[in-house]
């Protein structure tokens, strides 16, 4: 059972979020750290192995990790998860927990301390002045009222980019990720119409000290119309100025892609122009029954691997994504 501490922490961490996710695996608490996977069944097989939610792993208790993880020796193959880069932990820790560490995607990072606006870069403070004359923003003061809203703005999402896999919701989802505690929504309407949306998760430090604490970019939508106005850059600019005094940090999260986040050259860029400096996510994985693992990996992982330039983790589910 998850100490009630837990399930009043905000964003990632909460419970809520990982329910929110049952659609691509089954939450599995894990009460020493207090953090949160989902086990899923390994396709042709009666095994099952378990990821990190989407998009972070976070927990409370990143020193409890590894006992966590032993405890699951017999119930999975594997686990991987990507790291919180705000997560209190150092590689040398995550080592002590995973077999596999790596460094993953430098997170886009927003300093609210000092003069933000400065650091800004001057395409974005024009662009940011551009779309606030075209569009009104709004924060909503109930996000899962626009949560019909919402998601036929990410359903044009996942058209225009053929969005598949974790980041592919479910109206459900949404309906539950919108209730989880730390969330909020920021709209772009134009003409009374909304063009754009931007969710986030905040949460403050656990001092509760105002200005501390982290606001993570969660997923953000816009229509041909808010592309047209630059939507984007009202809505980034509303958030940044919101959270000023609120949280010291704003994660904007990395580049699309599999490497080091700068894949995704035009969203990489988008988020550097905000961005004051940059935090480390990890990719981590630890085989947990190591002659099941070498059995389902037999002949996989060379050729799928190959195909995608990486050395996939888990190899067996190397090239399923």
């Amino acid at each position: 059972m998850i100490d009630r501490s837990y399930a009043e922490m905000p964003g990632y961490a909460n419970p809520a979020y990982a329910r929110a996710l049952s659609g691509f695996g089954s939450p599995l608490a894990l009460p020493r750290s207090g953090g949160w996977l989902l086990a899923r069944s390994i396709p042709g097989t009666t095994d099952a192995d378990a990821v990190g939610p989407y998009p972070l792993f976070a927990c409370r208790n990143w020193a409890g990790l590894a006992d966590d993880l032993r405890e699951l020796a017999d119930m999975l193959v594997s686990v991987t998860l990507v790291t919180d880069p705000f997560g209190e932990c150092d590689q040398r820790l995550l080592e002590s927990a995973f077999d596999r560490v790596r460094p993953f995607k430098a997170h886009h990072v927003v300093d609210l301390e000092g003069d933000w606006q400065a650091r800004v870069s001057k395409h974005h403070r024009y662009y940011a002045r551009r779309a606030n004359s075209e569009v009104e923003v709004e924060l909503s003061p109930d996000p899962v009222v626009q949560v019909a809203e919402w998601t036929e703005l990410y359903a044009g999402l996942i058209a225009r980019h053929g969005i598949t896999g974790a980041r592919r919701f479910s109206a459900d989802s949404f309906d539950a990720q919108l209730r989880v505690p730390g969330v909020l929504m920021f709209r772009a309407l134009r003409r009374g119409a909304p063009v754009a949306a931007h969710l986030w998760y905040s949460c403050p430090s656990g001092s509760g000290a105002p200005g501390e604490g982290v606001a993570y970019s969660h997923l953000a939508a816009t229509t041909d119309a808010g592309y047209s106005v630059g939507a984007a850059y009202a809505l980034h600019w509303a958030a940044l100025e919101y959270f000023r005094g609120r949280v010291r940090w704003l994660d904007l999260g990395a580049g699309a892609g599999m490497g080091d986040g700068r894949s995704g050259v035009g969203l990489s860029s988008f988020k550097e122009g905000w961005s004051s400096t940059s935090r480390q996510a990890y990719l981590c994985g630890r085989v947990l029954s190591p002659g099941r693992y070498q059995i389902l990996s037999a002949g996989r992982s060379a050729s799928a691997g190959a195909q995608i330039g990486v050395d996939y983790f888990p190899a067996y589910r190397a090239g399923g994504f």
